[in-house]
């Protein structure tokens, strides 16, 4: 039911759906937000169908973090330290997420110490993603920035087409694209102009399909 990725998909299916078992199941709406930053509530979602996106403000500024898939974990920091949240989590488009009190959720990580280490996996990844964005920022103009975006998202949340393109499977605006590559919106707008001039990818709204994939990846790896 979830790709192998991903925290659900990476458990034994009995596992999993043992796991989800002892959730309360709940419907977002796009745009409503399940978990927001600051906020000290203590439960995780298990992200059943959909997408969510994660993002951070700071002095009024978006800063978009990352993309969650069906069968990922969010919510998780906050449940395992007791800290308040450090992000808000949205829906981008209908979602059904379900939601795990902290106690049951510790419970499980005891008895499931290789559920643990997926959390800890998972927890890397996203370090790791937003410390290459930092590094992007200070290293490369808004179209590279944009077109390595595009292809990490590509593999994550893309699904292949029959004449090889691929279509992003999540609705993102063009300022969901600024505050994830750190740039103006209009800037965003020049640079999408740009790579659809080169061929790489085609856009309608909030949908963006990458004609080229193997050359977006070049250009996204200078």
């Amino acid at each position: 039911m979830w790709a192998a990725g991903t925290f659900l998909g990476s458990l034994p299916s009995e596992v999993a759906r043992a796991l989800v078992a002892r959730s309360v199941r709940r419907s977002f709406a796009a745009g409503r937000v399940l978990l927001r930053e600051g906020a000290r509530d203590s439960h995780v979602f298990l992200v059943l169908s959909g997408f969510v996106k994660v993002s951070t403000a700071a002095d009024g500024v978006e800063t978009l973090l990352g993309i969650r898939l069906p069968g990922e974990v969010v919510g998780e920091i906050g449940a395992l330290t007791g800290v308040p949240r450090t992000a808000t989590v949205s829906a981008s488009g209908p979602v059904l997420a379900g939601q795990v009190q902290r106690g049951d959720f510790e419970g499980f990580l005891r008895q499931r110490p290789d559920a643990a280490a997926l959390v800890a996996a998972a927890v890397a990844r996203q370090l790791r993603w937003a410390n290459r964005r930092r590094t992007d920022i200070a290293a490369f103009p808004a179209p590279i920035r944009l077109a390595r975006v595009l292809s990490e998202m590509a593999e994550v949340c893309g699904r292949e087409r029959d004449d090889g393109s691929v279509e992003l499977l999540v609705p993102l605006s063009q300022a969901d694209l600024a505050a994830m590559v750190a740039i103006a919106q209009a800037t965003v707008h020049k640079a999408l102009h740009e790579l659809r001039d080169r061929g790489l990818i085609t856009t309608g709204y909030r949908r963006i399909v990458i004609t080229d994939p193997e050359k977006l990846r070049h250009i996204a790896e200078p």
